[in-house]
């Protein structure tokens, strides 16, 4: 099958230059990876490789999927709000720029306007503009932390949410009619601007943008005396974290190796602000002036990492942490502020930390836990909308927060700004760093903490080897796990949740996610990525101190990693 379609590719006269020559340097095995299926979305949409082929990102496979998405928003949009037209922006990588002028070529060949970022932007700006330009889709360039022979397409609704699975699903059928790449209509860039198909969008939705974010401040005169850190890690946050920090009063300190929108990354081994060797360059930075917290975004900007100073070294807090410490600023200071909701929601996933659960209970928040993806927290903001109940907060493990919605989905800049006021406010009135912070919440609520590991098993055949451990781990459920009873068990693809010999219905979308709870309130996920080549293996426990939490998560990762690579 792949061999028709290469030849498809290899025939075409037209085919771009660079594409052909990549195609004539790769062996057979290459180019199955290439072409032995479609890129599909995921959890973060359309990722991949960059090159020929369609298992991979190129001209061609944008124009696919935009025509996919126009077909779409064709059926089920009218003539009037189809005028309302598409937001497009992109980040820093190779050929996002010209994969966001692609996009709008596609569109305006359906005669579907684009409002299009002339320069990078962050993700959550996307999501912002969408509805501030009451457009009815969004689309944004970005592999957000993958390597930088990746790049990605990410599509939002007239909500500002990624489109979830059912949704996207049927844009996908719509994809998967196109069956010759190399004949989608395109209008020129000249020709859109001609006839009003195009209009480009910058510095005006950024003023809004940011007025919007200073909004979600809960004590804004604060003193603030602390040396903030900031990276952008050659991303789309440079400029517009900076202005945020400093108009809102705070000293920061920019990393300017990286302030460099670098597609290459070439400061870091990975961009992303889950590992700490990006910090490198903030840490060399923070020990030269003594700064108080180091923060990093990813390069699509929706991510936040932060590392606080404590006792002369830089102490780094994982999502889990970060989201705690933020919730729990925001509710006890609210109700000092007699500012908390009545009917207040909490949003998290079923791979969150319990932790932030426990704070919301006690500040009678309600909590609603999702599937993993941000899409699926904006997607139940938006049900609040009818609804007497009011969005308070939202957060993943994998550090993804957003305070307000006006945002539907995680952002960095709201993080950021909300971590550099909890900092000071502590810092101020408590004498106390966030870190610090953290072991009162842990005394008060309990030692929790989780971990991630990932198997990773690349291309076709690790493909294959992910489908047959989720398989053997569904058809052979745990009774025990190290040495404790399980209490609960949950197969989200069979939506189906198993306690006390009862069955229920989980009345969440199908994913292919396996969830465990134990007898000691430690619990562990079976999850693929939907965007990356590994199987993630997700686990939490509680203690009764940081050393009896380690030694416990320890444990169950370890023997969960063993038990994985046995499966044949």
């Amino acid at each position: 099958m792949w061999k028709k379609e290469y030849k498809k590719w290899i025939d075409y006269d037209d085919l771009d230059t660079n594409l052909r020559d990549d195609l004539l340097e790769k062996d057979e095995t290459e180019l199955e990876e290439m072409f032995y299926q479609s890129l599909t979305f995921g959890t973060g949409g359309m990722r991949g490789i960059l090159g020929p082929g369609i298992n991979r990102l190129n001209i061609y496979t944008i124009r696919r999927a935009n025509s996919g998405l126009a077909k779409y928003l064709i059926k089920n949009f009218n003539k009037t709000d189809l005028k309302r037209g598409v937001v497009i922006a992109h980040d820093n990588r190779h050929l996002s720029k010209q994969f966001a002028k692609e996009s709008a070529k596609v569109l305006g060949a359906h005669n579907i306007k684009s409002f299009l970022f002339t320069d990078l932007r962050p993700t959550p700006e996307l999501s912002f503009a969408v509805r501030e330009l009451n457009a009815i889709a969004g689309i944004v360039i970005t592999a957000s932390h993958n390597p930088p022979n990746y790049n990605g397409y990410k599509i939002y609704d007239q909500y500002g949410c990624q489109f979830t699975p059912k949704y996207a699903n049927e844009i996908i059928e719509y994809v998967n009619e196109i069956d010759d790449v190399f004949n989608i209509k395109t209008k020129d860039i000249d020709e859109l601007e001609k006839s009003n198909l195009i209009e480009y969008i910058d510095t005006k939705i950024d003023d809004l943008y940011i007025e919007k974010l200073k909004t979600i401040q809960v004590n804004k005169k604060i003193k603030k005396p602390l040396k903030i850190v900031f990276t952008p890690l050659h991303g789309t946050s440079a400029k517009i974290g900076v202005r945020l920090l400093e108009e809102t009063g705070y000293r920061v300190f920019p990393v300017k190796e990286q302030m460099i929108p670098d597609p290459n990354f070439s400061t870091v081994k990975s961009p992303n602000p889950e590992d700490k060797s990006a910090f490198d360059f903030a840490i060399n930075l923070g020990k030269e002036i003594d700064a108080d917290i180091l923060m990093a975004t990813d390069p699509d900007a929706d991510r936040l990492g932060i590392a606080v100073r404590a006792n002369d070294e830089f102490v780094f807090l994982n999502g889990n942490q970060t989201g705690a410490l933020l919730l729990y600023y925001l509710l006890s200071e609210k109700k000092k502020l007699n500012l908390l909701p009545k009917k207040g929601v909490v949003f998290n996933t079923i791979v969150t930390s319990n932790l932030g659960a426990e704070i919301a209970k006690k500040y009678k928040m309600e909590v609603i836990s999702t599937l993993t993806g941000f899409k699926f927290i904006g997607e139940q903001a938006r049900y609040l909308e009818d609804d007497e109940r009011e969005f308070v907060f939202g957060y993943e493990e994998s550090y993804g927060y957003v305070v307000k919605d006006f945002v539907r989905d995680k952002d960095s800049l709201q993080a950021m700004l909300l971590v550099a006021e909890a900092a000071n406010y502590y810092y101020v009135n408590e004498d106390k760093n966030l870190s610090d912070k953290l072991i009162d919440i842990y005394q008060e609520f309990g030692y929790y903490l989780e971990g991630l590991e990932s198997v990773r098993l690349e291309g076709k055949a690790g493909q294959k080897r992910i489908k047959r451990i989720m398989n053997f781990i569904r058809r052979n459920p745990f009774k025990k796990f190290n040495e404790k009873k399980v209490l609960v068990y949950e197969d989200f693809y069979l939506s189906q949740r198993f306690e006390s010999g009862v069955t229920t219905d989980i009345d969440l979308e199908k994913s292919n996610v396996i969830k465990y709870v134990l007898n000691d309130n430690s619990w562990f996920v079976f999850r693929p990525s939907g965007t990356e080549p590994k199987l993630k293996i997700y686990a939490g426990v509680v203690g009764e101190s940081i050393e009896d939490s380690k030694q416990k998560l320890s444990v169950i990762l370890n023997k969960l990693t063993d038990f994985v690579e046995k499966v044949e």
